[in-house]
């Protein structure tokens, strides 16, 4: 069982930047993969990025590529992801999700932090 708590989130100005946090509590975390996903209004959740815990390897979604980093702080237990350059298409709800490694889909989720941004 994991448990993951989003924060972060708020209404910031196009152009700025911001960092999500997400904190995970559990058994055997390091055997997990976490993800952020988001949400936009009316839209489908798709994936953002993921990092490996044990080893800190990370992956993109293509749309996200330069804009968006994933990070770990082992010692606090959290996975961050910075937006720089934020645009009014960023605007969504922004989860986090765990998966045990080797597994495709995601078990444990967040309750999601809220991102808007007004250009």
């Amino acid at each position: 069982q994991v448990q993951l708590v989003e924060s972060g989130g708020g209404s910031v100005q196009a152009g700025e930047s911001l960092t999500l946090s997400c904190a995970v509590s559990g058994r055997s975390i390091s055997s997990y993969v976490v993800g952020w996903f988001r949400q936009p209004p009316g839209k489908e959740r798709e994936f953002v990025a993921s990092i490996i815990w044990r080893s800190a390897v990370t992956e993109y979604g293509d749309a996200e590529k330069g804009r968006f980093t994933i990070s770990l702080d082992n010692a606090k237990a959290t996975v961050y992801l910075q937006i720089n350059s934020l645009k009014a298409e960023d605007t969504a709800v922004y989860y986090c999700g765990a998966r045990l490694r080797g597994w495709a889909e995601y078990d444990y989720w967040g309750q999601g932090t809220q991102v808007t941004v007004s250009s």
